[in-house]
């Protein structure tokens, strides 16, 4: 195989080089076919272009990107196991389609082939098969719910390939699927006739994260639906191979109508029966086997006869059903199955069904929500803020698993990527400006479960850090969690306040008195002068007397005595705020540097800083707690200290966090508001960081830092916070 380095020489000519080793994702035929490759062959210094493209591989003019063009594009990204993109390439060209396999968030391969035949030639549009030269991608751009990529395919057809997964905010029976859709146009593109066919497949990859699993498969038609069904042989409920699910049935469909066919067996044999001749047998493998055992694939192909001047598409859907979702320990003293949210509409069959028959509709409904987003963001910070939110929007939501039932819906979120716990608080708080905006009610729906399993089963007197590790919800009833005590007491009472006030639901607080007044005993103790602990930074270590961390827990104390009112306890709320106008004017003194005009990262620390981005609650919940004149000199100070792509999170390194940026750039003056927007827009675009979208990274060269990859991570809501203050 050649893999094209782009590296021009001279009048067309390209250095290149032929791999001697093929990865492990290649099936044992296709690296026992490039083995063959005579050892003359094995380095090719200077190549022509046309040389490279006869030998399958082909040099593309770059590709562009609009709004930005992403570290990874999104492409099937619904659910913490349907989490799909199209990752860029370390030290390479990004976002590619055609030549480049699809990846598990957590960075596996998903087997996803994509090929088209025009006038009896074969050409890959997605995927990494050899053997046939790969499409030109003339552009790819986003949306909140799409990545559209266009393609020309020789100079005669175009071909755009929409993979939607679309958001529902306040529909809890679409939201609750996790499946998503792939839509596949062609059009002649030199106005004359050519015979097309489009072929597209995915593997057992998909099935299971360990490729020595066994799988087994069928396929069947209903309702003018066909669907091929794999899934593990062996199921394990609650467990995951990797960070892939041990359980599940995967269904991948498209509509069963003239000119469609299908095959499922060994890779090689199904794309190579199409890339010959342009159809599929309709035979079914029936040997089943591993995942990495001739790596079984599971294909459709249709034939669209001659395109010229309509459109032509093709849909197609894949997803996971999981009749349980998550683990829980709730009120029972053990734990307990939650089924998957669908199941309380749907048969899984319906649900495939419904799903497929729902293009339409939820095309709709994704325009509505990519408009929302795009008029709203431009309107608060402008197109570079758009192309911020409109990023972030499917990694939030594709880190949710919707369970209970329709009349008591459970939202459990992964953490992803930084350690995958389940339910953790300082990841729900930094996303919750989104749900804020789209609909506060999620917020109801995430913060129920940590309030029943801390109130029968966790036995500290703060708030716990997290439920286990995702899809086991258990809790810890010997209280050894993660402690961050104060960090989650504070982001408790200030997200159910800002849910309460936004839904005007004050038996909420009532219902919940007993542990809100629990965690505030705590922060009376502990706000004023934070003991040695971590805060949600937790990377950064553990540390005492921390600023930002104080003026959380001095806001949590103002948000309390709202809570007192609004619950019925009227008569505690004047103390809650006289005790946070106390701890202010303590904070005020020994936290600020008032000489050099900032905030410090420590009491009396007066060489250290960071970003303030604490203060931000003060607003959204518009208590009116923290003086202006604090928000001012931030703002001020912010703009002195910018980097290339902008400012520390604190002076213990040059690592920032994008959600953070965003918190501190709400509140801040306009002229410092839009040179984080700028920055953050810019570093979007260039950032060497090739997976989805990481939410910690250097100020100065944009890349990761260190070994830490926080990719993927739902912590992204927190870009929504300009919106969530509207």
């Amino acid at each position: 195989m050649f893999v094209p380095i782009i590296n021009t020489t001279g009048e067309g000519l390209v250095e290149a080089v032929v791999e001697t080793s093929w990865p492990s994702i290649y099936s044992p035929g296709v690296q026992q076919t490039l083995s063959r490759i005579p050892s003359a062959m094995k380095f090719v210094k200077y190549a022509s272009a046309a040389v490279l493209a006869l030998l399958g591989g082909q040099v593309e003019a770059d590709s562009t990107y609009s709004p930005a063009r992403p570290p990874a594009v999104p492409l099937a990204v619904r659910s913490p196991y349907l989490n799909v993109w199209l990752n860029g390439q370390e030290n390479g060209p990004h976002a590619v389609l055609p030549g480049q396999w699809p990846r598990y968030w957590a960075t596996g391969v998903q087997g996803w082939q994509g090929f088209i035949r025009v006038d009896g030639k074969a050409y890959n549009w997605m995927g990494n098969h050899p053997g046939a030269p790969t499409v030109d991608q003339v552009s790819m751009d986003y949306t909140s719910t799409r990545s559209n990529f266009n393609m020309s395919v020789a100079g005669k057809v175009s071909m755009r390939i929409e993979f939607l997964s679309p958001v529902f905010p306040e529909d809890l029976r679409r939201q609750s699927i996790p499946f998503s859709y792939m839509d596949v146009a062609v059009q002649s593109l030199d106005g004359a006739s050519h015979d097309v066919q489009i072929y597209a497949d995915v593997s057992g990859e998909w099935a299971s994260g360990d490729t020595n699993a066994v799988i087994q498969w069928d396929t069947s038609s209903n309702s003018g639906i066909r669907s091929h069904k794999f899934y593990k042989q062996k199921q394990n409920e609650f467990q995951e191979d990797g960070e892939n699910a041990a359980w599940g049935n995967w269904y991948w469909s498209t509509a069963d109508q003239p000119g469609m066919s299908y095959k499922i067996g060994a890779d090689f044999d199904v794309r190579g029966q199409f890339t010959n001749q342009g159809s599929l047998d309709n035979k079914i493998d029936s040997q089943f086997r591993a995942v990495n055992d001739r790596w079984p694939v599971f294909a459709f192909a249709r034939d669209l006869g001659k395109v010229q001047g309509n459109t032509v598409s093709t849909l197609f859907t894949i997803g996971v059903a999981q009749k349980n979702a998550i683990q829980f320990t709730g009120q029972a003293d053990q734990p307990q199955s939650v089924p998957s949210l669908w199941t309380s509409y749907f048969s899984e069959q319906d649900l495939v069904t419904f799903f497929f028959n729902d293009y339409d509709d939820a095309g709709h409904a994704s325009d509505s929500l990519d408009l929302r987003v795009q008029r709203d963001s431009v309107a608060a910070g402008g197109q570079d803020y758009a192309t911020i939110t409109s990023l972030v929007v499917r990694q939030v939501f594709g880190a949710l698993a919707y369970s209970g039932t329709a009349d008591n819906p459970y939202i459990f979120l992964k953490e992803i990527s930084s350690n995958s716990d389940i339910q953790t608080v300082d990841v729900i708080f930094p996303a919750f400006p989104i749900l804020l905006y789209l609909n506060p009610n999620l917020i109801k729906y995430m913060l129920e479960p940590l309030l029943i399993n801390d109130r029968y089963h966790y036995p500290n007197d703060y708030a716990q850090h997290d439920l286990g590790r995702f899809p086991r919800a258990n809790g810890y009833p010997k209280g050894d969690d993660e402690a961050m005590p104060l960090e989650e007491c504070g982001n408790m009472i200030i997200m159910m306040l800002a849910y309460a006030q936004r839904k005007n639901d004050d038996k909420y607080l009532a219902d919940n008195w007993d542990l809100l007044v629990k965690w505030a005993g705590y922060m009376i103790k502990d706000a004023k002068i934070p003991a040695q602990q971590l805060s949600t930074d937790d990377f950064a270590g553990h540390l005492a007397n921390q600023t930002n961390l104080a003026i959380k827990g001095i806001i949590a104390l103002e948000a309390m005595s709202q809570v007192a009112t609004k619950a019925g306890h009227q008569s505690e709320s004047a103390n809650y705020s006289s005790l946070a106008k106390q701890y202010l004017e303590f904070w005020t003194q020994h936290g600020v540097n008032k000489d050099a005009g900032h905030t410090m990262l420590q009491y009396d620390n007066k060489d250290s800083y960071g970003l303030l981005y604490n203060i931000y609650p003060d607003k959204v919940l518009g208590l009116n707690l923290i003086p202006q004149e604090i928000y001012d000199m931030q703002s001020d100070f912010y703009l002195k200290t910018q980097k290339q792509y902008g400012v520390i999170l604190d002076t213990r390194n040059v690592w920032t966090k994008l959600d953070w940026e965003l918190f501190a750039a709400a509140v801040a003056k306009p002229d410092t508001q839009r040179m984080f927007i700028s920055k953050i827009a810019k570093w979007i675009n260039e950032t060497p960081t090739w997976r989805a979208l990481t939410d910690l990274y250097d100020v100065n060269t944009g890349g990761y830092p260190g070994g830490l990859q926080f990719t993927a991570r739902p912590v992204q809501g927190g870009l929504f916070s300009l919106l969530a203050l509207k």
